[in-house]
């Protein structure tokens, strides 16, 4: 599956620069990673973010829906469809969470 050029874009922006932050093909898409860690990352159609178990139920409340590629929820991703990924303060507050959780993990590589 190839992911939408545009939405990256959207999220690199959202992103800013972050020092340790790189860009990886995963799950079909481009992930963000911090340190090695998956942030966020956007498919054909939409976008997922790890806010991690902590503030997952946070990120449902504010509209996101639990990440499930095989029908089975994935503890601590959400995703948007591409309607909500246009919400600039939703993107804003989701990208807050996925940065946060993925700061507080060992970096990897």
């Amino acid at each position: 599956m190839a992911y939408s050029e545009a939405l990256a874009e959207t999220m690199r922006a959202d992103l800013g620069v972050e020092p340790g932050l790189s860009e990886k093909r995963m799950f079909g898409g481009l992930c963000f990673l911090l340190h090695g860690n998956m942030v966020c990352g956007v498919t054909r159609d939409g976008a997922m973010y790890r806010p991690g178990k902590a503030r997952e139920g946070a990120a449902l409340e504010l509209g996101a829906a639990p990440l499930s590629f095989t029908g089975r929820p994935m503890g601590g991703m959400v995703e948007l469809d591409a309607g909500a990924f246009e919400d600039d303060a939703l993107r804003a507050k989701l990208t807050e969470f996925s940065l946060a959780h993925a700061a507080g993990l060992p970096p990897k590589g």
